[in-house]
């Protein structure tokens, strides 16, 4: 067995002793999940123990993502002090376009956590997560949307994750922003069939006027945005015409996504996660539909579980010595 400097397990624990960690990491908000190394002894009952952490915030330095972890390490680590923490594994937003230096916040996680950390954008450790570490694509949908087609190993295509300005089509953002254009049109005059989303979002934001104040001056304005997508998915689900539209779309762009990042020389495995795919209805039809067209050969499954157990699983590979290679811009090691 391998020792780990600095708080890490020391040789001669057995798996009972080895603890494993995964964070999560969206638009929305953060967390972690300590787990027994051993997958018998996690299944075994109920040792999963969670923490919930901030909201990432975007601004002209860049992503808060890797505080946010450090702050979510820190506090695993005084709340359970006498777990020795095996490997970590980090799946995160905006790692590639918006940390300076992911090699050094791989570093920098390692110190904070004792243990060997791999930090990965968040659409491998949805990958993980979805399909249980089996090469095939995946599209991760939460306040943004982003694709991967791997097989973990040597192929990697990603797709989308762009940001919320130009980009994360179909996600919580995406909606948000959508149901906002159609209701500032019902509030200007320049249409009548937007009055549900205008009231929802005065509900939740508050006078029209208001918004550019409220929004664009925010660094967590993505996740914001995001929160108003439930809205628009409980209107569409009561029947309102330009919600149920909405979700449609964002349904359609999320299946383009996702086609677009198979590889041919990845098995044709697909899968959709994240929080927007709860929505169901509308949005669920439209993807189902479209992804169809677009990728009659693929096969469509229902994720095994959420990015957060992507996380974990993650971790046990780090712990194992199993972990993917370093591989920017997806996976980096600390």
């Amino acid at each position: 067995m391998k020792s780990v400097a600095s708080g890490g397990w020391e040789s001669g624990e057995s798996d009972a002793a080895r603890w494993v960690l995964g964070i999560d990491v969206g638009g929305t908000g953060s967390r972690a999940a300590l787990e027994p190394f051993s997958p018998a002894l996690a299944a075994a009952g109920d040792e999963r123990r969670v923490l919930e952490g901030g909201r990432v915030g975007v601004a002209s330095a860049g992503s808060s993502v890797i505080d946010v972890v450090v702050a979510l390490i820190t506090e695993v680590r005084a709340d359970w002090p006498d777990a020795a923490i095996a490997g970590v594994g980090v799946g995160a937003t905006g790692l590639a376009s918006l940390v300076g230096s992911p090699d050094e916040a791989a570093a920098r996680l390692a110190h904070a956590a004792g243990a060997p950390v791999a930090l990965a954008i968040d659409a491998v450790t949805a990958h993980l997560g979805a399909l249980a570490g089996r090469g095939g694509a995946v599209v991760a949908v939460g306040t943004g949307a982003i694709a991967i087609g791997t097989d973990l190993h040597d192929r990697w295509k990603r797709v989308g994750g762009w940001g919320h300005l130009f980009d994360d089509r179909g996600s919580g953002a995406w909606i948000g922003i959508e149901a906002l254009k159609a209701a500032i049109r019902t509030h200007d005059g320049a249409t009548t069939n937007a009055a549900a989303l205008l009231d929802a979002a005065v509900a939740r934001f508050g006078a029209a006027p208001s918004w550019p104040g409220q929004l664009l001056t925010r660094p967590d304005r993505a996740g914001l945005l995001a929160g108003f997508a439930a809205d628009v998915a409980g209107l569409a689900a009561s029947g309102d015409v330009v919600a149920s539209d909405i979700m449609r779309r964002a349904g359609a762009e999320v299946a383009a996504t996702l086609a677009a990042a198979l590889d041919p020389d990845v098995p044709p495995l697909a899968a959709g996660t994240g929080g927007v795919f709860g929505a169901g209805g509308a949005f669920a039809e439209a993807f189902a539909t479209e992804f169809g067209r677009l990728a009659p050969s693929a096969s469509l499954v229902a994720a095994e579980g959420p990015p957060l157990d992507g996380a974990v699983r993650l971790a046990r590979l780090v712990g194992a010595g199993e972990a993917p290679a370093v591989h920017p811009p997806f996976v980096w090691r600390g």
